[in-house]
């Protein structure tokens, strides 16, 4: 194979993302291709900052597999089109040929996705072809096509557990001290996590007792409603809420007014809120939690099923690039439930791009404020197994850095901009 085969990471990392990275770099050493990783994303590729894999360890790139973070860094940066920025593509196209690299990876999400669509389509037209293949990560779980994305089954995970042992915690103080425990967790658009919750108990007296989807307006009165009703029949109540919860005109509870690099909407923090109202209009005594990075970066706790994916789809999409399979992306195929079942598959990079998949109604329970046995189905495969980390003799997982030497600069400085 003659060429360099270039790997980034871009948007939140996941406990599973160094997993997929694993698997690029190994998969890529087995057909004798050597990797570059860009630092921080797609905002290295543009300024020619690259890493050489080759300089690593294979006992080292081995321990991507279980180490959390991203190891070359990520970023949050989308490229506008074309006709707004052709400058910056033409960087790109200018890195790509000085370093010879023919195939280009990049392992994200919804807005990944749509970068490595838009550079799929443009190399061929500014002079130099490169095979792109979109490698999928989101712990939001809403990438279209892909039965999940590599990275939810640990965060999902991460949440039921959670709920499960701070229930008995809140369930052993109720009688003389805390009554309420709002946890908040990511989902901006997509309740997929906040449903996870849901796996932590079965019955109506079982923690999760409310859960706030995205998908369901908030009813004030309903849910304070529904808090009063559970505490005086179980003693206490536990609540998971999606930081993407909206009221009925459809502006987020928590919405701050400021926006990140994407344009999405920064939110403020949705559990303190909630805990406030229950305090004010209940008065009975409460303690909310917002895990943010824990969730995500939660690598002790992770699911072996999205280990296992997440290093499915990073061979797969080094696989599908040296076929020349351009603009595509290793998604997860569910073939059965009972036992559980998955394959890889190739689909356009243009069916994932800028699609968003919500939770479906038939997930969510009539009242709103549970999962249905459809839902439990789905998710509990997804939490199953343990690959926990080495451990050292302090007690500590054994994660490892990486050297990350960098490619020597051959282009002129470059300043990004926007």
């Amino acid at each position: 194979m003659q060429g360099n085969l270039l790997y980034a990471q871009s948007g939140g990392v996941t406990a599973v993302i160094n997993a997929s990275a694993c698997a690029v770099i190994e998969t890529a050493r087995k057909h004798k291709v050597r990797v570059l990783a860009a630092r921080n994303g797609i905002i290295g590729a543009l300024r020619e900052e690259l890493i050489d894999t080759s300089k690593e360890s294979a006992s080292a790139i081995a321990a991507l597999r279980h180490t959390p973070g991203g190891a070359f860094g990520s970023c949050r940066f989308k490229l506008k089109s074309i006709e707004q920025n052709r400058a910056q593509y033409e960087r790109l196209i200018d890195v790509f040929r000085a370093h010879d690299i023919r195939w280009f990876l990049y392992n994200g999400g919804n807005d990944s996705a749509d970068t490595a669509n838009k550079i799929s389509q443009i190399g061929k037209a500014l002079g130099h072809d490169v095979t792109v293949v979109g490698v999928p990560k989101t712990v939001d779980n809403d990438l279209a096509v892909t039965d999940c994305c590599p990275g939810f089954g640990s965060v999902a995970k991460y949440t039921a557990v959670s709920v499960l042992e701070a229930s008995l915690d809140v369930a052993s103080m109720a009688e003389s001290s805390t009554k309420v425990f709002v946890m908040e967790v990511m989902g901006r658009h997509a309740g997929w996590i906040a449903a996870a919750a849901g796996l932590a108990g079965k019955s109506a007296d079982e923690a999760p007792h409310i859960i706030l989807f995205p998908e369901i307006p908030f009813d004030e009165a309903g849910f304070l409603a529904r808090v009063k009703a559970t505490v005086e029949r179980v003693g206490w109540c536990t609540v998971v809420v999606s930081e993407g919860v909206r009221n009925k005109e459809g502006r987020f509870l928590s919405e701050v007014g400021t926006r990140d690099a994407f344009g999405h909407a920064q939110l403020g923090g949705v559990a303190p809120l909630l805990a406030d109202l229950v305090k004010r209009n209940l008065g009975y005594k409460y303690h909310w939690a917002l895990p943010d990075y824990l969730q995500r970066s939660a690598r002790h706790i992770a699911s072996k099923t999205d280990v296992e994916h997440a290093y499915a789809v990073g061979k797969a999409g080094v696989e599908y690039a040296l076929a020349g399979k351009n603009a595509v992306m290793p998604v997860i195929v569910r073939t059965g439930d009972a036992p559980y079942r998955w394959k890889i598959e190739a689909a356009p990079l243009g069916k994932v791009a800028n699609h968003e998949k919500t939770l479906p109604k038939s997930f969510i329970r009539r009242d709103g404020y549970g999962i249905t046995e459809a839902a439990r189905r789905y998710l509990e495969p997804l939490i199953r197994g343990e690959e926990a980390p080495p451990s050292g003799k302090d007690g500590l997982p054994k994660y490892v850095r990486l050297k990350n030497v960098a490619v020597k600069k051959k282009l002129p400085a470059y300043a990004i901009d926007g």
